[in-house]
């Protein structure tokens, strides 16, 4: 049997299910079955948060909050985890900045969730 995934699943996503030795704790093919779900999710909100954002003039930071509390709703497709880089990776899709944990002047060298790549580099 094949493996015919063509897929490159980001360190970032990745990292939600490894362990403190990088190693998976969920079977490959579950891995990829909720990067698959995540990623549709996020490409699905650009349109939704785009409009929020211009249309009801409400702030970037809390368009994506909103977003990952909707993700949250019971009944829940997405672990909270799961939820955090959904709404990482849409503020990245929109070009939005997103806070970071030790503040914001560390986002110039954060690693984008998508590819893998600084911003810039």
């Amino acid at each position: 049997m094949s493996d015919d995934y063509q897929i490159i699943i980001p360190p970032s996503f990745i990292e939600l299910y490894s362990d403190r030795r990088r190693r998976l704790t969920v079977p490959l093919e579950t891995l990829r079955d909720r990067y698959d779900l995540c990623e549709d999710l996020a490409n699905q909100l650009v349109d939704f948060a785009n409009g929020i954002h211009h249309d009801l003039g409400v702030a970037e930071d809390e368009v994506l909050a909103r977003c990952r509390s909707g993700l949250l709703e019971k009944p829940a497709q997405v672990e909270p985890m799961e939820a955090h880089w959904i709404e990482r990776r849409l503020a990245e899709l929109l070009r939005w900045p997103w806070p970071e944990p030790g503040g914001e002047d560390e986002a110039e060298n954060r690693t984008e969730i998508g590819t893998g790549q600084g911003r810039g580099h």
